[in-house]
């Protein structure tokens, strides 16, 4: 039975088809919570982005690497990663000592998330292989899980991040009206 059929009416869930979504389900809130909070910490870091990139302006770049290098790809790579790293040091040089503190925390706490989320998506794709192997669904199912769900938690929290700026904004008016059941606060009129 492969595909998306439904079983018919009156079908119970076993309790490993439940058991299976549980896990399916547990592992992509795992990705999505790092992903989240990791949005929530490095936006509180007290982190210059504005004296951090005046400093950056203020060196000289390096020369780039010439696109003949593209015919040996491994040297061409090498060579750029070489440019990089000798921008970066020269940009860490130009910052106050505040400031790389402030970046090496930044960067410090991102890689931290990063390693969390990573290990959350690696358990969550375990899971929703055996989600899908549960329901005897087509393994293009899996492929496609294992796409959009990753989407659906930085779309989350992008939009979770964008609403709270928008709530903290001092001239921000709610855009809906009293919801649906609920009376309108009282006013002075009458």
């Amino acid at each position: 039975m492969h595909g998306l059929a439904r079983p018919g009416p009156g079908y119970v869930w076993t309790v490993h088809e439940f058991i299976e979504t549980c896990g399916f389900l547990g592992g992509w809130l795992l990705v999505a919570g790092p992903i989240y909070q990791a949005s929530i910490e490095l936006r509180e870091e007290a982190f210059e982005r504005d004296a951090m990139m005046a400093a950056a302006s203020s060196i000289p770049p390096e020369p780039e690497v010439s696109g003949w290098w593209w015919f040996l790809p491994p040297v061409y790579w090498w060579l750029s990663r070489r440019r990089r790293a000798r921008m970066g040091e020269k940009v860490l040089v130009a910052m106050t000592p505040e400031q790389r503190e402030q970046f090496v925390n930044y960067m410090a706490k991102a890689f931290g998330w990063m390693l969390v989320a990573g290990g959350a998506f690696f358990i969550a794709t375990k899971e929703t292989y055996e989600f899908v192997e549960a329901w005897h669904w087509h393994v293009a199912v899996f492929w496609v899980l294992v796409v959009v769900m990753p989407i659906l938690a930085f779309a989350y929290t992008a939009a979770s991040s964008i609403r709270s700026r928008r709530m903290l904004d001092p001239g921000f008016v709610p855009e809906r009206g009293p919801r649906v059941g609920r009376h309108a606060p009282p006013t002075d009129d009458a």
